[in-house]
């Protein structure tokens, strides 16, 4: 690479993404950006998702036009200092290349892969990244997703500590049996599965369902958690679109996925073709209708949630943090706003009821800062 001359390039977000499409471009051809800010938009195989600048410069050579689909590792872009001369730019893109993975790094992708434990007789499914070093983070769903969910999160807590997502009962990879589908019996789940992941103490983060699992996972046994993080949680107040509820359980076809789908982001454009697919062939799985419907009579009762711990929230031991999308349609940005008295609470604009892939960079960033925190704290 030449001095000063760097490349942007297609970034792989999940496991299953092998190209992107160049949605467009937030910056324009010669115009100077600072670290961290929205360069461009990609499609992924889930939502599209948003590139931020990994370090300050000016976009001096867009590459890859809005509508291109290229293979990861692509080069979409050049950044390099204004005195740059054009003939610099213009050898650069001659001579790129895309940095083939040694053989070393295909054997670590290749191991890279969701792995199953037993807890209490069934089967779930769980996805590790990172390797040991500090405390681990474990990331909990919400109703009717699964580990991908995580595939914006995961891979930007890695750096230095294990980072692992789980598959809850009758969600994903895992075991499509859930006893009474309760509150209860998914925090039994989520407990059981800490001793054979080898989790002895975690920082949790939690989305919506997944998120009052987790925070009544502190509250049973604080002394596993070192820091929780809400994400749009459930059980922070009555109210829930019991219609997203009804209509996620129920739908079969295409057109009401994307109507059902279309409620949890800020802008139903975002979601891909590919995510209301993967989501119908999962909703295909024997077994997988009649769990997501005891689950739902379970915790959202006649269109009410059935879990309430707002009164609770002062008890948890560790420090708390929340996230909320200011337009979430699932559940009420004022479920959050209520707790601003008491935690730290974050409110996103442009962000539906998934922050964590609407606003990935963000959320990111907060968790980190806040595990950072917490660490510093505790000396860790």
């Amino acid at each position: 690479m030449s001095a000063g001359v760097a490349a942007i390039t297609m970034p792989k977000w999940g496991l299953t993404m092998t190209e992107g499409t160049v949605v467009g471009w937030l910056k324009q051809q010669g115009q100077r950006f600072a670290e961290g800010e929205e360069i461009l938009e990609i499609e992924t195989p889930k939502i599209t998702n948003v590139v931020e600048a990994p370090s300050g410069g000016t976009l001096r050579r867009i590459v890859a036009q809005a509508g291109a689909t290229l293979p990861i590792g692509a080069l979409l872009a050049v950044v390099a200092a204004d005195e740059v001369p054009e003939a610099e730019i213009d050898a650069f893109v001659a001579g790129f290349a895309v940095v083939e993975p040694s053989a070393g790094q295909e054997a670590e992708a290749e191991g890279v892969k969701p792995r199953d434990i037993e807890v209490a007789g069934r089967r779930l499914r769980y996805l590790e990244l990172g390797e040991a070093g500090g405390v681990p983070v474990l990331l909990v769903h919400g109703f009717g997703a699964d580990l991908n969910t995580w595939m914006f999160t995961q891979p930007a807590l890695a750096a230095g500590r294990r980072v692992v997502a789980l598959d809850l009962p009758g969600h994903g990879g895992s075991a499509k049996e859930v006893g009474a589908g309760d509150v209860e019996s998914l925090i039994d789940a989520a407990e059981g599965a800490l001793g054979p992941l080898g989790l002895e103490r975690v920082h949790l983060v939690g989305h919506s369902m997944g998120g009052a699992i987790a925070a009544s996972l502190a509250l049973r046994r604080p002394e596993h958690v070192a820091s929780l993080t809400l994400i749009a949680s459930a059980g922070l107040g009555p109210e829930i679109n019991a219609s997203f509820i009804d209509g996620f359980v129920r739908m079969a076809r295409r057109r009401e996925a994307v109507e059902v789908i279309g409620l949890l982001v800020h802008d139903p454009a975002l979601v891909s073709r590919a995510m209301v697919e993967d989501v119908l062939r999962y909703k295909r799985i024997d077994g997988v209708s009649a769990a997501l419907a005891k689950i739902a009579e379970a915790w959202f009762p006649s269109g009410r949630q059935s879990l309430d711990l707002t009164g609770r929230i002062a008890e948890l031991a560790m420090p708390v943090q929340v996230m909320w999308g200011r337009d979430d349609r699932i559940l009420p940005v004022a479920h959050a706003e209520a707790l601003a008295n008491r935690l730290p609470v974050h409110i996103l604009d442009a962000a539906g009821h998934l922050p964590h892939m609407e606003k990935a960079g963000e959320v990111n960033r907060l968790i980190e800062q806040f595990i950072g925190s917490v660490s510093e704290r505790v000396g860790t």
